[in-house]
Parts: structure tokens; sequence; C-alpha cells
């Protein structure tokens, strides 16, 4: 998955200033108040895409998943400004929250997100919720680490597997591999 986090960065914006307020992004789902996969009351942005590692690899059928239900709700598009303004007006949420499914398969989309939060001067935490591991989106990471308060959650989801809790999410993993790292 990972790639050069310069051929990357080259591709990652819609025009030379970074992204604007109306460039839009597809996702399932945005939950205004989150409580559950966060120590912060969050807003939730469910990503529009999976591969479904967790199962594919352990040669289980995907139709386990706890997401299944997201696969299932059509992608909407929605500007970076949209979601910066319904976040912004809520006066309970601490922190965004993206998973649902895999966000780095939306990682450009995903990353002008942030980006735009941050040009407007809020550095709330952004949680990043991958099943992927730190070594395989090293060039990704290398480019989320340019930006402020950035958590990812690695692993992915091992059925059966004892649940553990997670010290810089607050919350329990579903995964004893799973584990969440504050990367800048």
């Amino acid at each position: 998955m990972s790639i050069n986090a310069r051929t990357l960065k080259s591709s990652l914006f819609t025009n030379s200033h970074g992204a604007d307020g109306n460039y839009k992004i597809k996702v399932k789902e945005i939950v205004d108040e989150n409580f559950q996969d966060y120590k912060k009351s969050s807003m939730m942005i469910a990503c529009t895409k999976c591969d479904f590692k967790c199962f594919t690899e352990l040669g289980l059928k995907p139709d386990i998943c706890q997401n299944m239900m997201v696969t299932q709700k059509k992608s909407i598009e929605v500007s970076l400004s949209d979601i910066f303004d319904r976040y912004k007006s809520n006066l309970i949420t601490n922190a965004i929250v993206i998973g649902g499914l895999e966000p780095m398969l939306q990682f450009r989309e995903f990353y002008n997100l942030i980006s735009y939060f941050r040009e407007n001067n809020c550095y709330d935490d952004f949680v990043i919720y991958t099943g992927y591991y730190e070594d395989e989106i090293v060039g990704e990471l290398s480019l989320l680490r340019e930006l402020e308060n950035i958590i990812v959650k690695f692993g992915r989801f091992i059925p059966n597997s004892k649940k553990v809790f997670d010290n810089v999410l607050g919350i329990y993993l579903a995964s004893d591999n799973q584990y969440a790292e504050r990367i800048c």
C-alpha cells in the first residue's frame, strides 16, 4: 500500500494552494456526535471503500465485518467547507474520527480534509481508524506527520481475538493486535 511520500504529495491537492472549501469528498455518512470511538466526543466520518483485508487474509468472507452495514449505504459527496461548518457549529464535539471502512483507500480526500481544517485554524484531534499496520503505509504516515494532532489506530480486526483497552483512544479495541498512536 505505502508509496513514496514525495510522489504521493504531488498528487494530493486540487490546485497549487491545497484543497479549497468547494473540493468534495465521498463518504457513506457523517455522524455529528459519536461517543464510542474516542475518549472525546467526536464527529464520525464513514469512508466509502474497503479491501476487507481483515477477512481475506484469513480466508474468511467479509460478511461478518461489523462495518458491513456501512457498505450498504449510498455514498454522498460533501464539500470540505460543509463538513468544517457542520463540525464547528456543534459545541459538543472536540475531535473527528475517520473510519467505518478503510480511510487509506481514500487518502487524498481525507488528507485534503485535514489540511482544510488546519488551514482554517482548527487543530482538534483527527483519529484515523485503519486496518493497515505502520510498515504498510509509511508514505502516508510521513505526510500525516506534517499536520498536527493526528492519532492513528493500526491493525486489522481478528475474529475471536481478545479485546484490549487502548490508552491513547481511551476505549476498548476489538482485537489485541490493534493499537493507536499519536503520530503528531
